[in-house]
């Protein structure tokens, strides 16, 4: 069944999931974190066992989502079946349900009476739209939630249309946002004494996690806020280029100007780029002569060699590898992070071997997928005993679950700013230590005081100017640490051992403490102190190559997207929790240690066990010949589109008879394989003429009555004033003392009963904090502080300096 071993943060968790699919991968997560997870399903199996791709009679996608649970299969219509669901529920601590899924046979759940019988019971209701919202019944597919989260927008070239991204990175995303909220809400429970009823939309996690329009941006962004792009599709690919080589592509990121110049040696410093305005990003990308100058070095030189010359100059730049050639890199199988599965007695597959590290550990596979009622001997024996939890004092009624903790965050740009915001508005007293020789590149971006992308990720901090390069500056945050709850960097791996800081002589002084690294390539292997930035991560994952038109082999569109730092900062952030949860239970802290790439990895699972099976010469049972329209369509307007997707038959019949082929619809001409295929031209002929006269919105709501899932493509600038967003109030308006106009913040983690709304206290200037933190935390007295301030220990702003 599941791992119980007590090292793992959340050993003796009793989990209940309802849920088929691609969301499966929040139960299997926590299953690998250590909870004992139960799926339960119709008599006849869920729907899930017999989806897409099949090897040895086992679907690809439903093991991926289900390792290490245990099944129960369970017709709730019925009475006794009933009763022992409810028993079993009545002592667990979690439970998943997708409103979204068909049971049927399966039933539904009461979970207003079961929370009165389990009143610290947490249950996670999924649904695509949210509860009591007027979108609540539309249908949600990942295209869907890329169209109305904005992220499709942004996706693809100009001229042409957009571009749905690869694999189902939305719902995937979203997975990720429902895991942080289950975690927190479990440890409100845990703290305070009481569960919640937590209402997350996918719309919701994906517009949060995955690329997120009114979040903190990284540096494809240049300053624009994403609602200021203008209409249509930028061009992108300058700012991070993909060049062909001898064997393939590379892509290399020219950000610092020692890195430019970096490149400029390699050229050979030509005259032509000699001007000092090339240190600056605008005068290379305007350069029209610059990257073809790149291409002729590149053109006879392989990608291993541009790896290693690059690596020897102090550029960054990863090959471009295709999705089957990522699981078998250098880097990735030095770090185990893919094991071999069995789904039969002579059947292996490759599969993610888990996503995150804890205390230098892989938390891998749980166990292989389970056979249906695998698990039903507990209806009898109930949950496998656990470890008690130690007797925590009662919180503060109505408070923020982390409030009381005190978190260092080392951490910069996207995913640090992000691991430590999230925390921050789950009431922890976050502190960006940071240093103005080294600043946080997210601070300013175009000469501002402060930026927006700032702003919005690092709300509800302090800020306290420490000089981690000089001893007393070591020596103060040595004092800091031993009090702390949290440290969070997102550091090239080694750097904290570089500086005096190595996390094995933090611990030693505070057992107690929690350290969490998130890194591009993972904290070991031989690429781990590769220079990572987001867009070299997409490269060497196998998702640039995927993220193309598949007509056009250079239309690399993955340029602007900030994927995957919102989401490894969800991770991260559960991870400080789940550890959290381990403290309470063992008095210990620990580590966690997340690499982008491993998780880029774990959104392509399925794909990836596919090719894996082909591979060793499985023989794959594919999906039935399906012709059905799946897409984005153009609508009536300026670069105006609507997404639309038929999942099955019954979706097929219903588009026809909106569309008006009644006559196919009505005698069932599509209901069978040959039908499709003799009718599918006509269809998809019919669906676009109907939609190129018509409003995208009209059209997705005329679409969605019937039970089609479709959407009008959203833009960032849309979504403040957009009825699902301002129903579910998922922005709110915020200022800030330091920028002129009021900008739009995401509001909260996830919608709840009891789980407070954060507050919304300014972005610090750096250093802001310094004087109040060195009183309150170090004890210092003003000699002291000033004496520290002269030798450049600790910092404080220039503009306060002044008016002292």
């Amino acid at each position: 069944m599941t791992n119980n071993n007590d090292g793992l943060p959340l050993a003796g968790l009793r989990v209940l999931e309802l849920v088929e699919g691609t969301l499966g991968e929040i139960g299997r997560t926590l299953a690998e974190w250590g909870a004992t997870v139960v799926r339960v399903e119709p008599r006849a199996g869920g729907a899930d066992r017999q989806a897409g791709a099949r090897v040895g009679n086992v679907a690809l996608g439903f093991a991926i989502s289900n390792f290490g649970k245990a099944s129960i299969a369970l017709d709730l219509d019925l009475a006794a079946d009933r009763a022992a669901f409810d028993t079993l529920a009545s002592t667990s601590d979690i439970v998943i349900e997708d409103s979204r899924m068909r049971r049927g046979a399966a039933g539904s759940i009461d979970i207003a009476a079961l929370r009165r019988a389990n009143p610290a019971l947490v249950v996670l209701s999924l649904s695509g739209f949210g509860a009591n919202t007027s979108f609540s019944s539309w249908q949600a597919t990942d295209p869907v939630l890329h169209a109305m989260s904005g992220e499709l927008s942004r996706s693809g070239l100009p001229e042409r249309e957009p571009l749905l991204p690869p694999g189902e990175l939305a719902l995937h995303c979203a997975a990720g946002q429902a895991l942080l909220a289950a975690i927190a809400a479990r440890y409100a429970s845990v703290t305070g004494g009481s569960g919640d009823w937590l209402d997350m939309s996918l719309l919701d996690g994906a517009t949060a996690a995955l690329d997120p329009g009114y979040g903190s941006s990284g540096s494809a962004a240049q300053g624009v806020p994403a609602s200021k792009l203008p209409r249509g599709r930028p061009e992108a690919r300058f700012q991070y280029p993909i060049i062909a080589c001898a064997d393939g592509y590379v892509r290399i990121c020219m950000l610092a100007p020692r890195q430019w110049q970096a490149m400029f040696d390699w050229l050979g410093r030509p005259e032509e780029f000699a001007d000092s305005s090339f240190n600056t990003l605008r005068a290379r990308y305007k350069s029209k002569t610059l990257i073809p100058r790149i291409a002729a070095l590149f053109a006879d030189k392989s990608s291993a060699e541009l790896e290693s010359e690059a690596q020897r100059r102090g550029l960054p730049l990863s090959s471009v590898l295709a999705l089957d050639q990522a699981p078998v890199s250098p880097q990735f199988t030095s770090r185990n992070a893919f094991s071999d599965v069995q789904l039969a007695a002579d059947i292996a597959i490759a599969a993610p071997n888990g996503i995150v590290e804890f205390d230098g550990v892989r938390a891998g596979q749980a166990g292989p997928p389970p056979g249906l009622g695998s698990g039903q001997n507990m209806l009898k024996t109930g949950w496998p005993d656990r470890v008690a939890t130690a007797s925590v004092p009662p919180g503060e009624a109505g408070a923020l679950p982390l409030k009381g903790l005190r978190v260092l965050d080392l951490g910069v740009i996207v995913v640090g700013a992000e691991t430590g915001r999230l925390l921050a508005d789950l009431g922890a007293d976050v502190i960006k230590v940071e240093n103005a020789s080294f600043p946080d590149g997210s601070r300013q971006t175009r000469g501002e005081s402060i930026s927006v992308s700032f702003a919005v990720g690092h709300r509800n901090q302090r800020s306290l100017g420490l000089n981690l390069r000089s001893e007393e500056g070591k020596t103060l945050f040595r004092g800091l640490a031993a009090k702390a709850d949290v440290i969070l960097s997102n550091f090239k791996p080694g750097t904290l051992e570089s500086l005096g800081l190595a996390p094995d002589s933090l611990l030693a002084s505070n057992p107690r403490l929690i350290i969490v690294d998130s890194s591009a390539f993972g904290s070991t292997g031989p690429e781990s102190r590769r220079m990572g930035y987001g867009p070299l991560v997409r490269a060497a994952a196998g998702l640039s190559l995927q993220w193309r038109y598949p007509d056009d082999i250079t239309s690399f569109s993955d340029a602007l997207t900030v994927y995957p730092d919102h989401v490894c900062g969800r991770i991260g952030a559960a991870g400080v929790i789940a550890l959290l949860l381990r403290r309470l239970r063992t008095g210990r802290g620990g580590t966690v240690s997340i690499a982008q790439a491993e998780v880029m990895l774990g959104h392509m699972a399925a794909d990836i066990a596919l090719m894996s099976a082909e591979a060793r010469g499985h023989e794959v049972e594919a999906l039935p010949h399906w012709r059905a329209p799946w897409g984005v369509f153009a609508c009536a307007g300026e670069d105006d589109w609507c997404v639309v997707t038929v999942r099955d038959d019954a979706d097929l019949v219903a588009l026809c008879r909106v569309i008006g082929l009644d006559d196919m619809a009505d005698i069932q001409a599509v209901a069978d394989p040959a039908g499709r295929l003799s009718a599918h031209e006509s269809i998809d002929r019919t669906l676009t003429d109907w939609l190129a006269g018509k409003n995208p919105d009209e059209a997705a709501r005329a679409l969605q009555a019937a039970g089609v899932p479709a959407a009008a493509m959203l833009r960032v600038a849309d979504l403040p004033a957009h009825p699902y967003y301002r129903e579910r109030a998922f922005l709110r308006l915020v200022s800030h003392p330091r920028i002129e106009e009021p900008f739009f913040a995401e509001n909260l983690v996830v919608e709840s009963r009891f789980l407070p709304r954060p507050p919304q206290l300014p972005a610090p200037m750096q250093g802001e904090h310094t004087v109040e933190l060195a009183r309150e935390l170090l004890g210092l007295d003003e000699a002291s502080i000033a004496r520290l301030v002269d030798e450049g220990a600790l910092e404080r702003p220039a503009d306060l300096i002044a008016a002292v």
